[in-house]
């Protein structure tokens, strides 16, 4: 099960980076965004060290026809997909896996985090990395929010933005796996039905307690964890008045027989391994159609994590 050189796993900020849960998972790589020239000799290095590189952005970000503070993270985050793009094509290198994730900020994060414990397992860096959209399926991410004007990462109705115009009042959204926005006191979040660890960040102005003191025993978690909030989730969320919050499956052996219960394909362009229904590290499609990955994945989890 275990692997003597783990696939390196990239991101593009140090705060996207969490704390390993144990001895045995490796540290993330952060992949120089300051020159085209950093950012080569820093890829360059993980291939030449690692092999291969799974290396993940915010998708979500690079949408440029957003405005105010969305809009110039998106600015932010296309220039950082266009660097990363820039340097796979410099280098010439099938070796680099770029995953654009559409999760908030902590997500990202956690989802880094799930791939690291994985990269030490058997997994062939194509399985590794295609797993990566499986995986964020099992990912609750959301945040308390103060205010959601300026929210336009999930649907917001005309409704819910004059009642975030009242004094003191507060939202949660849930923005993976599927959308959801409630008025605290008036309807709760659909959680997760299988057993998680909860991660909060809290912003400079945290609305309230209501993520750890309410949220966390309604899902059932497993455990809570207080981590920094990454510098893009204000920008992310709209406002700065927030506690960013993502659940998700923590143990390595629930998240190693999660991803080997999918049935492995061979990339029919480049090669390797997958599971899906695409490469992660070419993009290329498969040519014939797979079952649905999520339900036979979520029925080999064992009965303790349901």
């Amino acid at each position: 099960m275990v692997s003597s050189v783990p696939t390196a796993i990239a991101v593009t900020s140090p705060d996207l980076v969490l704390p390993p849960h144990d001895r045995q998972t490796p540290p993330a790589s952060v992949q120089p965004q300051d020159t085209l020239e950093s950012s080569l000799l820093g890829m360059h290095a993980l291939i030449e060290q690692h092999g291969y590189v799974i290396a993940l952005y915010s998708a979500s970000a690079g949408n440029t026809g957003a405005t105010g503070a969305a809009g110039a993270a998106g600015v932010a985050g296309k220039s950082v997909a266009q660097r990363l793009h820039a340097v796979r094509s410099v280098l010439e290198s099938d070796r680099i896996a770029l995953l654009g994730i559409d999760l908030p900020p902590l997500g990202i994060a956690l989802l880094s985090q799930q791939l690291r414990q994985l990269s030490v397992c058997d997994f062939s860096p194509g399985v590794l990395a295609s797993s990566a959209r499986l995986l964020a399926h099992y990912i609750y991410a959301g945040a308390l929010l103060g205010s959601v004007t300026k929210l336009d990462r999930v649907p917001v109705s005309l409704k819910s933005h004059a009642k975030s115009w009242v004094p003191g009042a507060q939202f949660a959204v849930l923005a993976n796996p599927r959308p959801q926005l409630v008025r605290l006191g008036q309807e709760e979040l659909a959680g997760p039905e299988f057993g998680t660890r909860l991660l909060v960040a809290n912003g400079p102005q945290p609305p309230s307690d209501w993520v750890t003191s309410t949220l966390a025993p309604a899902w059932q978690v497993q455990g809570v964890a207080t981590v920094p909030l990454p510098a893009e989730s204000a920008r992310w969320w709209g406002t700065g008045k927030l506690v960013e919050f993502a659940a998700g499956l923590y143990d390595v052996s629930v998240l190693y027989q999660l991803v080997s219960s999918v049935r492995r394909e061979t990339c029919h362009w480049c090669g390797l391994e997958l599971i899906g229904d695409r490469c992660g590290f070419c993009s290329a499609p498969l040519t014939t159609s797979l079952p649905a990955v999520q339900r036979s994945a979520m029925r080999a989890l064992p009965p303790g994590a349901t």
